[in-house]
């Protein structure tokens, strides 16, 4: 089965100011979903979109060619990812004579995520027969302890079924979708133009908390790196599921 592994890295960030390769832990963020890309046993060919010279260059020297550049019409905040991931998809395809099996997106924002959450998310997708699979972690934070704030009154965001007084009685499982992996058919992605929908036709591939970090504000990136510092929760993350 050929896999196609797609990076997403442009250039401009608002958040974090060049995101994609700001230092974490001494190496640019970028570098450790290129790590986790080429360790995947699933993955066959990694494809970075960018349309930036110097992320495809500290790429390069990495190790992965970047011979694909995104159109500026794809560089802005307003375009989806949908759109740069077909473009990219369709560019790969006329080079190579046809799609890949399945495409997996792997955002840099997601740093801590690991080789075997790329391969774990594939398998569920195969083993589902499903068109599509997306990562999770279960929520710490259960919604029916939850709260929607309007003006200035609220309501719970999800009430506990009847009798229910203890988390321990609550009888759903709440997952959070973490943005870490997607991976979906080139067919379920353009016709859908989506990379998940709800109900039966996406899996749920679940992983640790910990590695479903996603990089989106300034103190994401110093959780990140006081994770990788700390000895304990460092190992944690390099053990299989």
């Amino acid at each position: 089965m050929r896999v196609l592994a797609v990076i997403p890295a442009r250039g401009g960030s608002k958040g974090i100011p060049r995101k994609n390769i700001v230092p974490l832990a001494g190496r640019p963020l970028i570098a450790y979903t290129l790590d986790a890309a080429r360790q995947s046993t699933a993955v066959s060919d990694i494809l970075v979109t960018t349309d930036d010279d110097e992320i495809a260059a500290l790429c390069e020297s990495l190790g992965v060619a970047v011979p694909y550049r995104r159109p500026d019409k794809l560089g802005g905040d307003a375009v989806g990812m949908v759109d740069t991931v077909i473009h990219a998809l369709d560019w790969w395809a006329a080079l190579n004579g046809g799609d890949p099996d399945l495409v997996v997106l792997l955002q840099p924002t997601s740093p801590l995520r690991v080789a075997a959450d790329i391969d774990g998310a594939v398998r569920a997708l195969s083993d589902s027969g499903k068109a599509s699979a997306i990562s999770v972690h279960r929520l710490r934070e259960h919604p029916m302890e939850s709260v929607r704030v309007t003006g200035d009154s609220w309501a719970m965001l999800e009430r506990p079924p009847a009798g229910a007084n203890r988390r321990q009685d609550y009888n759903a499982e709440f997952q959070f979708i973490n943005g870490a992996i997607y991976a979906v058919t080139p067919r379920f992605l353009r016709e859908r133009r989506a990379f998940m929908t709800e109900g039966h036709e996406t899996a749920l591939y679940t992983m640790p908390a910990l590695r479903g970090l996603d990089i989106d504000y300034p103190e994401d990136l110093d959780l990140a790196e006081a994770i990788l510092g700390h000895a304990r929760l460092s190992a944690n993350i390099q053990q299989q599921n």
